[in-house]
């Protein structure tokens, strides 16, 4: 006979609607009964109906995330499988599972949002990037649906947002690459229309400009989020007739595919050319020479976002509209001082 809610309260000492209670995890539930209540359940081995549950309270306990596309290149980048990590766990913390979502095409990732929301899937959704005038964002606010956005929206200043100061941080970078000699700059952006290429495009302009150096447009550079994309980036650096001594890129993976392009290619870093990165992924260590790259946090990040979403889903302590996470510079072998 399977184990019923009133089996576990009868064993736990209290009545069945502390049980759900528990299972909803109501904050009014100490956390005494909640572990004795919890640990009940294991003992009995008690699953609840979660479907039951969710046609009486209209509520899930699904967080949704949908996944910048194309979503087979993503987890090639350790950046959103560690920020995924943090919401996980945080979700799961409290009691919520995590559905993810994507498309190949905008179209097909609004027809995923819209599946979520108007069928109740999910109590939540988590966007892991923002592009201009974008069309989800705009769907779930005017649908009034609890969302989180990683990054900035350039649309909305009143959407809840965990984002770094990439503006700030690139500024950062570019500044302590000048202190150190550096004045031909180049920067491997992502592609444009992403709001945190914009960003950081925008604080290593600030920077040049501080400096009095005239800001060279052959050495903006669009890619995207990969290997490949970065190697032809680097075959296109390498064309130039006027060479830059120190490169930043947009994130780490692509700061290592353009340090192996230049290996290949015979050239040393930091000898020939300094290279910088973005997320301080484990990539950025393991790499030779190790990538000096910007900390920005990225598991606390994606902690953050889950945190603020089930605030919001719960209406308690609604989260501030923007929260900006620290970054920090660190600095290795893959960055050399030049003589001015």
């Amino acid at each position: 006979m399977a184990v019923t809610i009133v089996d576990v309260a009868q064993k736990a000492g209290v009545s069945p609607s502390t049980v759900s209670r528990v299972i909803s995890n109501d904050t009014r539930i100490s956390q005494k009964t909640c572990r004795k209540v919890r640990k009940v359940m294991e003992e009995l081995g008690y699953h609840p109906n979660m479907l039951a549950k969710s046609l009486v309270t209209k509520t899930t306990n699904n967080i949704g995330i949908v996944l910048p596309r194309p979503a087979d290149e993503l987890f090639q980048n350790q950046f959103f499988s560690e920020i995924i990590r943090g919401i996980v766990t945080k979700a799961a913390s409290n009691g919520y599972d995590v559905l993810m979502t994507a498309g190949t095409n905008q179209i097909e990732e609004e027809k995923a949002v819209e599946r979520l929301v108007q069928g109740r899937y999910v109590d939540g959704i988590i966007l892991l990037s923002s592009r201009s005038d974008d069309q989800i964002i705009s769907f779930l606010r005017d649908k009034q649906f609890p969302f989180v956005l990683v990054g900035r929206s350039n649309q909305y200043a009143d959407i809840i947002s965990v984002d770094n100061d990439n503006v700030a941080a690139a500024y950062d970078i570019t500044r302590n690459l000048i202190v150190k000699g550096h004045r031909k700059i180049a920067f491997v952006s992502g592609p444009f229309n992403l709001t945190v290429s914009k960003d950081r495009i925008d604080g290593y302009q600030k920077a040049l400009l501080e400096a009095g150096i005239e800001m060279q447009q052959e050495y903006m550079f669009e890619g995207s989020f990969t290997a490949q994309s970065s190697i032809e980036v680097t075959d296109r650096i390498l064309a130039l007739e006027d060479q830059p001594t120190a490169i930043i890129a947009i994130d780490d993976l692509v700061a290592f595919s353009v340090i192996r392009t230049l290996w290949n290619k015979g050239w040393r870093v930091p000898e020939k050319y300094s290279v910088v990165g973005f997320n301080n992924t484990l990539l950025s260590e393991m790499s030779l020479p190790p990538i000096s790259s910007v900390d920005i946090g990225i598991y606390q990040m994606g902690n953050t976002t889950a945190q603020a979403l089930i605030q919001s889903i719960k209406k308690d302590g609604f989260a501030q509209a923007r929260i900006i996470m620290p970054h920090q510079l660190i600095w290795r072998e893959s960055v050399q001082a030049r003589c001015t």
